[in-house]
């Protein structure tokens, strides 16, 4: 149980990556707190340090300046009560669906039981894919394989979930679909979500609060909360207050940062 309401904390980080051409600086004072089982959204242009903030959170690499800390502990490691959906699914090529889902515990543990492997395919089946279970990568879609890499993440049942783009390979039908399956998931088994996205309408369709980075080096220029309450569906898109609300939005995100 965590022993704070702060699932996720950033103070004053900074990210500076060296390159052949010299230092690129992706994040800078990224100062925010996440609640627990809070839905946020990140929005911001390519480029803008979104996906460094998730690799962070998960432990997947240092901050070159300031501390970042789950649970009230600072990340230094990758931590098991955190999932990971990357924009592109890294799925074991030689290993079918039901495999990579149970990948994690066999890898930790050494073995899977049979009890993992009747959690693995109801998740599965969650995400859209029963009778796909024997399939390898290979026989899939891109949109299926990255079911799969969500269904991974899922399989652990992590306290804080970090999403990369995780719909941006399906098709517009299976991502809204996807989406709402995603909050009827969230609602049922409450987690901290990091969602990065590059639309509006699914930042505003899913999260509770929207932070908004600047142009490189990323820097959060606001943090919203979503105008209107939960349960939503399309028809919430349509109405006025979230109108004006993608129109902020958009204004922010056209913004150039003044030299």
């Amino acid at each position: 149980m965590a022993l704070t309401n702060n699932a996720i904390s950033f103070s004053s980080v900074g990210q500076t990556f060296l390159t052949g051409s010299g230092s690129v600086t992706a994040l800078d004072g990224v100062t925010v707190t996440v609640a627990q089982h809070e839905f946020v959204a990140v929005l911001g242009p390519s480029g803008c340090g979104k996906s460094t903030l998730l690799r962070l959170t998960a432990g997947l690499m240092k901050p070159s300046k300031g501390t970042v800390s789950v649970f009230g502990k600072e990340v230094t490691m990758p931590r098991d009560d955190v999932g990971i959906v990357f924009q592109k699914p890294t799925l074991l090529p030689w290993a079918n669906v039901e495999d990579n889902v149970v990948f994690p515990v066999r890898h930790k543990y050494g073995r899977v039981t049979t009890e993992d492997r009747e959690q693995a395919r109801t998740i599965i089946e969650t995400v859209g894919l029963k009778g796909f279970e024997k399939r390898l990568p290979s026989e899939l879609s891109g949109g299926m394989q990255q079911r799969v890499g969500i269904a991974r993440a899922l399989f652990l049942n992590p306290d804080i979930l970090l999403m990369d783009e995780p719909f941006s390979a399906l098709d517009a039908l299976t991502r809204d679909a996807m989406g709402f399956e995603l909050l009827r998931l969230w609602q049922a088994s409450p987690k901290t979500v990091l969602f990065i996205t590059h639309s509006i309408p699914e930042a505003a369709l899913l999260a509770d609060r929207i932070l908004v980075l600047s142009e490189r080096p990323g820097r959060i220029i606001a943090d919203l909360q979503v105008p209107t309450a939960r349960p939503r569906d399309e028809s919430a898109l349509r109405t006025p207050e979230m109108q004006d609300f993608s129109a902020e939005l958009r204004s922010l995100l056209i913004r150039k940062e003044a030299a």
